[in-house]
């Protein structure tokens, strides 16, 4: 596994795997409809950095961005998204790729992370509080979830 900062043509190996986990409505609260420009914007626009990972094969299996959650004075506070091809799960490469955008986020000066909206059934959960996150509070019933019926949103926090 190789985890490197995004460059061109990466996007393309992105998007089917972000269209696809979007799509199922489980896990982030990005319209399902998404357009890929739309998507590219949201993943790739400006202030964000992103990474990938690549399997030893070279293929793209997951990708991350961290951009800061806020501006102005609150500008250190960062915020991120991370995906793993679902044909890739279970191979700790969500786990490698949040480790390196952790470190990767402190070392470019960000102070704290937050994530303002975990559907409380993503199994991801487990994976931020293992790393330290804590939930800060959850938003009942604020998501539609296809299988699931309302659930909750919460908001996660850690400092780097």
């Amino acid at each position: 596994m190789k985890i490197r900062d995004a460059r061109d043509g990466d996007w393309e190996r992105i998007w089917p795997f972000w269209q696809r986990i979007v799509r199922a409505g489980e896990t982030y609260t990005w319209d399902p409809e998404t357009t890929e420009p739309e998507a590219r914007a949201l993943w790739t626009g400006p202030g964000r950095r992103v990474f990938v990972v690549t399997d030893d094969a070279g293929t793209v299996v997951a990708s991350a961005y961290v951009k800061a959650n806020y501006g102005g004075p609150a500008a250190a506070v960062a915020n991120a998204g991370f995906m793993v091809d679902p044909a890739h799960g279970g191979h700790g490469y969500g786990r490698a790729l949040a480790e390196h955008v952790l470190a990767e986020a402190a070392a470019d000066g960000y102070r704290a992370m937050v994530f303002n909206a975990v559907v409380e059934t993503n199994p991801a959960v487990g994976l931020w509080t293992s790393l330290g996150f804590t939930i800060l509070g959850t938003v009942p019933d604020a998501y539609d979830h296809p299988r699931h019926g309302r659930v909750g949103l919460h908001i996660m926090h850690r400092a780097l």
